[in-house]
């Protein structure tokens, strides 16, 4: 059985490594589905995806001269269909936007604040991150002095206890 580029088989899990799954076709012969191809999705373990005995359904990506095949589960399966939305007709101008500042070729910059690029909602998550950075300097500040009190007694460091 000849295996060609873009044909879509059925298999079955026959291992499972770190950087991919491998998988019987039938027939002798094997491939490798990389970790990156076996979901549309990020898929930190493959383990939790994949496992030893499943069935799956491989596109062949390609086949290399040593015989080597690689394959996808993910391209084999139906790509999700991205919603589209009706574009409403107040926001469109010859297809450039002129709300929310988006102006022809400036795309991205802001018209109310000379033309650098700032998100509206950004505003709400500068505050957040401020707080949570000033947090994070407070208790990084008690730590080292913390952790400076103790070690300089202990070495007898400048300005540290010494019996």
């Amino acid at each position: 059985m000849s295996i060609e580029v873009g044909a879509k088989l059925p298999g079955k899990i026959s291992g499972i490594t770190n950087f991919g799954a491998f998988v019987d076709l039938g027939d002798k012969q094997n491939g490798l589905v990389h970790i990156s191809e076996v979901s549309n999705g990020f898929v930190k373990d493959i383990n939790d995806v994949l496992s030893v005995g499943d069935e799956v359904q491989v596109k062949v990506l390609s086949v290399g001269d040593d015989g080597k095949v690689a394959l996808s589960i993910k391209q084999a399966s139906e790509k999700p269909q991205r919603q589209s939305r009706p574009r409403n007709q107040d926001n469109q101008e010859n297809g450039r936007f002129k709300k929310d500042g988006f102006k022809g070729g400036n795309k991205g910059h802001n018209k109310s604040n000379g033309g650098s690029f700032k998100p509206k909602h950004d505003d709400n998550k500068k505050k957040d991150f401020d707080s949570l950075l000033a947090g994070f300097l407070k208790e990084s500040d008690e730590r080292l002095t913390s952790l400076k009190r103790n070690t300089e007694g202990k070495r007898g460091g400048r300005g540290g206890r010494r019996s």
